[in-house]
């Protein structure tokens, strides 16, 4: 997961992988521009935080994690 330490939304998606017992690595875009184009790079563009991958599919961002929650579809991305 990129994330900024003064995002909102990525407290929220830490806290819904947290809550799920899910270990991520979080590499912070604060001060850092090379993540910040790595992470621009690897979403197509995007350069909102926070962007969530599971493995190799890129989730997007905090709604759309949430959202893939609440289809069902994130418990069984990553139990993978």
């Amino acid at each position: 997961m990129y994330s900024s330490g003064m995002c909102p939304y990525c407290y929220r998606a830490k806290a819904l992988l947290q809550q799920k017992g899910v270990a991520f690595r979080e590499i912070s875009v604060d001060m850092n521009p090379q993540a910040r184009r790595e992470m621009r790079e690897k979403a197509g563009g995007v350069n909102t935080v926070p962007q969530i991958w599971v493995g190799e599919t890129h989730v997007g961002g905090c709604d759309e994690l949430y959202a893939l929650d609440a289809r069902g579809g994130l418990d069984p991305l990553l139990s993978r």
